[in-house]
């Protein structure tokens, strides 16, 4: 608390414009130089904030991350703006304008919610994360959307509210919390607080399983840029819908419920399904969009005889296949001069920077080769991006 305050005056804040930039290789010559004129305590608030600012600019942009204010916890457990933003949209599409966002952290979410035209309470149970909440509404212009309240949000009222929001610490003392229940608030108490509001979007782990999903819950999962980022719990939507929402776009493949693909022989191409589509076990879903079928039951790669481009999958060609042989592999790769090697896997205990220096490629051709099975056996399928 002592560090944000300090940085929030004007010194402190003149102090952050001037080591916004700072090397971290520099530090130490910089902090040495700046505690001739400043406090060394505001001086090494004003260095760890910067660092700060500078790996949460990854999530928020380097225009918002260069005037928001950070705690480590608030840059790891934020959700990245682009999530966030969609998320709001939805909301604000629903007619939603006015939501108590419990567990806001550093206020990410609320930001979001704001510039959607969303009326915010967003409350948080620690002291420092609820003062750089507020801090950074200010920062933002966003004051007047956004009140910050801290409290234990299991105490929180939010009648009155269009929406509810909750994003539960899904991390303790010894990293990732894999188990719902063990969340804070666990998700039981989330759920329960869902269905009292009209509105409501629980944010949750990718992982969870799918028959942890509440039957009235519509279930969500997010990708951006190819990284899955999170899943999403809504309710007064559409409950039982399942989806797989690709960002940048948005663009979102909906559950059909169809049988799983057919097993079939490699084809032309594979089709490696997005993070999302895979997570929310829609590969049936791509596979129907291309006309294709699965390699080996238990694992996600659709291969087709044709090129069908969708944005739920990468494809390739696929220009051989073979059991899997490391030394075939390096003579084939030599025999291409195949140089630039990308290696992918699933169903394979073979680790790619393994085989890479394994099969030590060299050349000016680039190849992409997927370690996986066919019908239990381990295979190799080599080809290029379509």
């Amino acid at each position: 608390m002592n560090d944000l305050a300090l940085l929030l005056t004007p010194e402190g804040r003149a102090l952050l414009d001037e080591v916004r930039d700072t090397d971290p290789a520099r530090e130490l010559a910089v902090a040495t130089r700046l505690r001739r004129e400043h406090p060394a305590e505001l001086v090494s608030a004003a260095l760890g904030q910067a660092r700060l600012r500078q790996r949460a600019a990854v999530k928020f942009g380097a225009g918002d991350a260069g005037r928001m204010f950070f705690t480590p916890n608030g840059v790891e457990q934020s959700t990245r703006a682009s999530v966030a933003a969609y998320r709001a949209r939805r909301m604000a599409d629903s007619g939603v304008t006015s939501v108590a966002d419990l567990c806001c952290g550093i206020g990410g979410d609320a930001i979001a919610l704001a510039r959607a035209g969303i009326r915010v309470l967003a409350v948080d149970r620690d002291p420092l994360t609820a003062a750089a909440a507020r801090a950074n509404a200010d920062a933002l212009g966003l004051a007047d959307l956004i009140e910050v309240r801290e409290a234990d949000v299991t105490e929180v009222d939010t009648a009155g509210y269009d929406a509810v929001f909750v994003d539960p610490a899904r991390r303790g003392g010894r990293g990732r919390i894999f188990d719902p229940e063990a969340y804070s608030p666990p998700l039981s108490w989330a759920v329960a607080a869902a269905r009292r509001a009209p509105h409501a979007a629980l944010k949750i782990a990718p992982g969870i399983p799918h028959e942890a999903v509440p039957e009235d819950a519509e279930a969500e999962w997010i990708s951006d840029g190819g990284d899955v980022k999170e899943a999403v719990l809504w309710f007064g939507t559409d409950p039982g819908a399942v989806r797989a929402t690709l960002l940048p776009g948005p663009r979102s493949l909906l559950s059909r419920a169809l049988p799983d693909p057919p097993v079939r022989p490699p084809g032309r191409y594979l089709y490696e399904p997005d993070g999302a589509v895979i997570r929310a076990h829609l590969v049936a879903e791509v596979a129907d969009r291309v006309d294709g079928g699965l390699l080996d039951a238990t694992i996600a790669y659709v291969t087709a005889d044709a090129l069908r481009p969708t944005p739920y999958a990468t494809a390739y060609e696929i220009t051989d296949h073979l059991p899997f042989n490391v030394k075939k592999l390096k003579a084939l790769l030599r025999e291409r001069e195949v140089g630039t090697l990308t290696v992918k896997k699933r169903g394979s205990a073979v680790e790619p920077e393994e085989l890479r220096r394994k099969v030590k490629p060299q050349g000016p051709n680039a190849a992409t080769v997927f370690l996986t099975r066919l019908s239990g056996a381990p295979t190799m399928l080599i080809g290029h991006p379509a």
